[in-house]
């Protein structure tokens, strides 16, 4: 079907094409598996705010994380456009059938240290960061830290995303339209609109945690969304890995 359609917009304006990526970006961003990883990765805030404040800092919060998500997203589809458009490169279909498999294995993961609220993995690692006295500080600190956030894990959970699903389905078949020039514009523009996507559908699930200030509320949310991710994830696991049998047993 995307390859008649970009058959079809070969020839029409840079406008239109720019339009229709732009569209097809918005609507990539809100695929179940894409609202599942970034639903694991909304923390709570334990802050004593007004109710106003919670919710516009629980917004900015979560729009931002889904935008850095979006960011590590377009990256990989840019790097995929660039290798197979502009240096010829093969990618076969059992490829991009591994990394949705891993993009399953992963979801069930943060499903996980969403339930459980613990990193499974005790990752230490040091960068600058500051503290809320405004100290900053270069050391050591597990990921667990709630003094800091760690954008840069959204931003690789979506590189993680951008090697698989339909997003890699489109930069495939984008090729159709038989310019490198606009078919990296194409796939830029798209990424643009699932940055745009990713923003508003942080924002949305967001809103929800920063309207409660119960715990055990809190405790359900986070139980409800983990537990998406979990059955999510092991869906895609069973269908690529059992259903279309990627492993060949």
């Amino acid at each position: 079907m995307f390859e008649e359609i970009f058959g079809q917009i070969g020839d029409f304006t840079p406008a239109i094409i720019a339009g229709f990526g732009l569209t097809l970006g918005i609507q990539h961003a809100f695929e179940a598996d894409h609202i599942a990883a970034v639903c694991t990765q909304i923390t709570n805030s334990n802050t004593i705010q007004s109710k106003k404040q919670l919710v516009k800092s629980s917004l900015t919060k979560s729009s931002l994380l889904g935008a850095v998500w979006g960011a590590g997203h377009t990256t990989t589809l840019i790097l995929v456009g660039l290798l197979v458009y502009g240096f010829t490169f093969t990618l076969q279909k059992e490829v991009f059938s591994g990394f949705e498999f891993l993009v399953g294995l992963m979801l069930i993961l943060l499903a996980i240290t969403r339930i459980t609220n613990k990193s499974i993995l005790k990752i230490k690692h040091r960068h600058p960061h500051v503290h809320r006295d405004g100290s900053i500080h270069f050391d050591e600190h597990n990921h667990n830290d709630k003094n800091h956030s760690h954008n840069h894990k959204s931003y690789l959970i979506g590189m993680i995303h951008g090697l698989a699903g339909s997003g890699t389905l489109i930069v495939m078949t984008s090729g159709a339209i038989h310019s490198l020039t606009t078919t990296l514009m194409f796939i830029g523009i798209f990424g643009i609109g699932s940055i745009i996507g990713m923003s508003l559908i942080g924002g949305l699930i967001g809103i929800p945690f920063g309207l409660s200030n119960n715990i055990k509320v809190k405790t359900i949310m986070r139980y409800l969304t983990g537990s998406f991710s979990f059955v999510l994830g092991m869906t895609i696991v069973y269908q690529i890995g059992i259903i279309e049998n990627l492993f060949r047993f």
